[in-house]
């Protein structure tokens, strides 16, 4: 018996204009039929998942920030906040390669004034609520995670000098091939769903998920009902028990009509 279903956005449930599939209210409505609960699982802010769902009627509960933030049935949960004395050397770092940074805050995304407008059009992508400011090092607020964009050297250049510095010291991964995150070590989206599952009384066994990227990685493994997307990273591939159609053929909401379909015979 499936009782949760969660799922990644982009490259997973959003195709490649970043749409929600045409007929997602519908199966929806059956998820909520059902008495499944629903799970948004993203590395996007908070605040963007809750306008990307505002026009439904929903009980979703939304995994915000790779795992960092947690919204549940009017609950939220700071998972564990990134210091600034920590992570000050490897903001000076990015800022040495030059990648574009993000500090995603609980209040919100905070980005230099000084960036490109190539990659500000990219950060209003995912970050409905941000910030220009003078200096990222000056920033005060709570910090979920480090977002760094590079549109050519994330995984060349980017990803192996961050990786080799501070691998030690926070948890790493990329998220898209312009993207990677910086998390405090064991923040993840595999430790969210786990809080969320002790949280509501679902077993792993009980939980279906769906990724496509590395930053997807933990959450699948602790999903008896794990899904890669056709269009998914390799490694996703190699960890998923199943999979299914790619983002752009709603292989998301294909998967869930046939468990809904088995329910119900």
């Amino acid at each position: 018996m499936i009782k949760m279903i969660v799922s990644d956005m982009d490259g997973t449930l959003l195709n490649s204009n970043k749409q929600l599939p045409k007929d997602f209210a519908e199966v929806y409505e059956q998820i909520k039929q059902a008495g499944i609960q629903f799970v948004v699982a993203s590395g996007r802010q908070y605040y963007t998942l809750i306008d990307e769902f505002a026009h439904l009627d929903h009980n979703i509960a939304f995994v915000a920030e790779n795992g960092g933030y947690i919204g549940w049935n009017e609950q939220t949960k700071v998972m564990q906040p990134l210091l600034m004395t920590e992570i000050k050397p490897l903001i000076m770092a990015a800022r040495e390669a030059g990648a574009n940074i993000v500090l995603c805050g609980k209040e919100a995304a905070y980005v230099e004034n000084t960036s490109s407008d190539a990659f500000k059009a990219e950060l209003a992508k995912y970050y409905a609520k941000h910030q220009l400011v003078d200096d990222l090092l000056r920033v005060d607020d709570h910090l979920l995670k480090i977002a760094i964009n590079d549109f050519s050297n994330i995984e060349s250049q980017v990803y192996p000098l961050l990786k080799e510095r501070f691998g030690q010291s926070f948890q790493i991964s990329t998220s898209s091939p312009i993207w990677l995150d910086v998390m405090p070590n064991g923040i993840n989206k595999g430790r969210a769903l786990q809080f969320l599952q002790q949280e509501l009384g679902i077993s792993a066994n009980e939980t279906m998920a769906f990724g496509d990227y590395l930053n997807d990685y933990e959450m699948l493994q602790v999903a008896g009902h794990s899904y890669a997307m056709a269009n998914a990273h390799p490694d996703i591939k190699e960890v998923a028990r199943f999979s299914t159609l790619s983002n752009d053929e709603s292989g998301v909401l294909h998967a869930i009509r046939k468990s809904l379909a088995q329910l119900t015979n």
